[in-house]
Parts: C-alpha cells; sequence; structure tokens
C-alpha cells in the first residue's frame, strides 16, 4: 500500500531540510518570498518547535554557524 504524504507533512519535511541546510532568517526570507505564510503560522510554528527551548535553538544555531566557518 502506497501512502501519500499530506501538504502539512510535506510542507513540514520542506522546512526541516531548510532549517538544517539555511540559517534562520533566509528561511524566513524564503518563505515570505515563496508565499508560504499563508494558513496558521503559530499552529505551524508549535508543531515545528514543540520539543524546543530557547537553549536548544541558540545551541543549534550556533552549531549551524561554526559548520559554517568549517566549510
Amino acid at each position: 500500500m502506497i501512502q501519500v504524504k499530506s501538504e502539512q507533512q510535506v510542507l513540514q519535511e520542506g522546512l526541516q531540510i531548510l532549517f538544517s541546510n539555511m540559517e534562520p532568517s533566509q528561511v524566513a526570507r524564503f518563505w515570505a518570498a515563496s508565499n508560504l505564510g499563508k494558513g496558521n503560522y503559530l499552529k505551524l510554528k508549535d508543531e515545528l518547535f514543540a520539543q524546543e527551548s530557547v537553549a536548544s535553538l541558540y545551541s543549534k544555531v550556533l552549531e549551524f554557524q561554526k559548520s559554517k566557518r568549517e566549510v
């Protein structure tokens, strides 16, 4: 049986890929330029960052910045 992902699942997966390869500010600019801001941002934000805290996000930002300097 083939399972087809919902649009929400595809968007979440795409955003996770973007966040793992781009700085958050670049993702936000891409999002705005692509008109992806339509819909319930607060619900999406809660889903994307449900397991995160300010400290964990800060740590990820530092890791991302460090990885970009090493390239």
